[in-house]
């Protein structure tokens, strides 16, 4: 044992008889000290699921090192044992996140629902940087790609719902500073919540753009 682990062992036991401290739950320990391993790159929503290799049925004082691979989990430990006993222990504390999951698949022009939803705690490297986390950001939207059951959302598979359709009658809503207008207009193509569109004023009878701001509504913003 390395001369600095045994002044640390020391150190613990004589902090243990002077202050009468109790021992803790390793797995406690493990995940402050893989806490800061992560620092400031811990995802806000990140859980650690903790594994020990022959797991220690006592609890511990302290741990007098700690080495941890960010990218893999795995970490190696001195654990102090309040008898003064010290022991290697090797496992995996992997950040696991709470992500919104399909529980049917559900088929391109669908509206996704609450009841099509669950929650599944998944690995980080599972997750990916474009999965949807929220919850909230998944209920409401139409389905671009295909969604399957038990797999995260991408991004790029959901969008906002169309809220005009080629052929509706709609309501075109004109404001230039204080001024206000409405018309009544037809719509040239599909769009969804926030696109651009073009429609037909059947006052003038001339083609304009707007944006699909509500179902039925196009506002024109100048």
């Amino acid at each position: 044992m390395r001369l600095l682990t045994i002044l640390q062992v020391a150190m613990a036991i004589l902090l243990l008889q002077a202050t009468g401290a109790f021992s803790a739950p390793l797995e406690v320990l493990i995940e402050e000290r893989a806490r800061q391993s992560y620092g400031a790159e811990l995802h806000e929503a990140g859980q650690f699921a903790i594994t020990v290799k022959d797991p220690p049925v006592e609890d511990v004082v302290m741990l007098a090192d700690f080495w941890m691979d960010p990218v893999t989990g795995q970490f190696l430990t001195n654990a102090v044992f309040p008898d003064g006993d010290v022991r290697r222990l090797s496992g995996l504390a992997l950040i696991t996140l709470p992500v919104p999951v399909p529980v049917r698949r559900i088929m391109p022009g669908e509206i996704v629902t609450e009841a099509d939803l669950d929650v599944a705690d998944m690995p980080l490297g599972r997750v990916g940087s474009f999965a949807v986390t929220d919850r909230a950001a998944i209920v409401g939207m139409e389905v671009r790609r295909m969604l399957s059951p038990g797999r995260p959302v991408q991004v790029q598979s959901v969008i906002e719902p169309r809220v005009i359709e080629r052929g509706d009658r709609v309501e075109i809503r004109f404001t230039d500073g204080a001024l206000s207008l409405t018309a009544p207009g037809r719509a040239l193509a599909d769009a969804h919540r926030g696109q651009d569109v073009r429609i037909v004023n059947l006052v003038s009878n001339k083609p304009v753009n707007g944006i699909a701001a509500a179902e039925g509504i196009v506002e024109i913003v100048r």
